[in-house]
């Protein structure tokens, strides 16, 4: 894929989660929707039960509230900025703000509404409902073609008020964009940091897979300048064959390397050539529609 120009570059690489006066709701120019996303971050308060080395939150600063347990989302307040933030992006008012000013013609289009944000959306106390809520704004105010993705590490699959935001999100026409990053266990562990088993991963992904067609993301980077290992990629590919054979359906495979800063200094980028080296070999090894992302 090749790079967009310098100066919408950096457009693509800007993605605070805050704008005016919003609490959920953030608009991003984004090179895999292809356009606007509009962010929801349901978790203002950090929480994530991964801690990956390239990941571009600060943990080491608290969010804000920090509860004891995960937040609860206002939901009237979410569908509110919602509604209005999508208006803002279908009416073309947000392109004669300075923000977005400099975006090129052909990405001045609403392309998803995406429930990412600090953490682990999954882990959100009324999940079901904040689904279900953004569903509701995207039936009434968007055109037919914006998506409602979720963006995920699977951990939380497993977990009946999360099923209920699935069937939601399914019933929306939605998208999962959950992401793998490892093939065995100890890269798992070094990349992703998390006290969830690798297994219990696989094993959401292949269940969600085998409901509905699922997109995979992988992000791949080098840690103290080391790159992933070969006998780390084939295993990889191995885990998105297993899924396959187990029944379930991907449809695409995201290879990302590190866009914006990431946690630890000691992890870097992939070369543009060493992701399309990735991307070709996981077509090669299990035939699935890949698309490659450069840094």
């Amino acid at each position: 894929m090749a790079e967009p120009p310098d100066s919408t570059h950096r457009l693509f690489e800007a993605h605070p989660r805050s704008f005016k006066s919003n609490r959920y709701v953030y608009p991003v120019l984004s090179r895999r929707a292809g356009g606007i996303s509009l962010g929801v971050n349901l978790n203002r308060d950090k929480a994530c039960n991964f801690n990956c080395v390239y990941c571009q939150v600060d943990r080491a600063t608290p969010g804000s509230p920090q509860p004891i347990e995960p937040e609860l989302i206002e939901l009237d307040r979410l569908a509110d900025e919602l509604q209005h933030t999508v208006e803002l992006v279908t009416s073309g008012e947000i392109f004669n703000g300075q923000k977005f000013s400099r975006t090129p013609q052909k990405l001045r289009r609403l392309n998803d509404i995406a429930l990412s944000g600090d953490g682990e959306p999954t882990i959100c106390s009324n999940f079901a409902q904040a689904v279900a809520a953004c569903a509701e704004v995207r039936r009434r105010c968007c055109p037919q073609h914006v998506k409602l993705v979720l963006i995920t590490n699977g951990s939380m699959f497993h977990r009946a008020e999360v099923r209920r935001g699935l069937e939601t999100l399914d019933a929306a026409n939605g998208e999962i964009w959950a992401k793998l990053d490892a093939g065995t266990e100890a890269y798992y562990r070094q990349i992703a940091r998390s006290n969830v088993p690798f297994r219990q991963i696989l094993d959401n992904l292949a269940g969600a897979a085998a409901a509905r067609p699922i997109v995979i993301q992988s992000l791949f980077v080098r840690m103290h300048g080391q790159p992933v290992a070969p006998a780390e990629l084939d295993a990889y590919c191995r885990q998105l064959d297993q899924i396959v054979s187990a029944g379930g359906r991907i449809k695409l495979v995201q290879i990302h390397t590190v866009a914006r800063a990431p946690a630890e200094h000691w992890v870097s980028a992939l070369a543009d050539a060493e992701v399309d080296a990735i991307a070709d070999q996981v077509r090669r090894q299990t035939g699935l529609p890949v698309s490659g992302f450069h840094g």
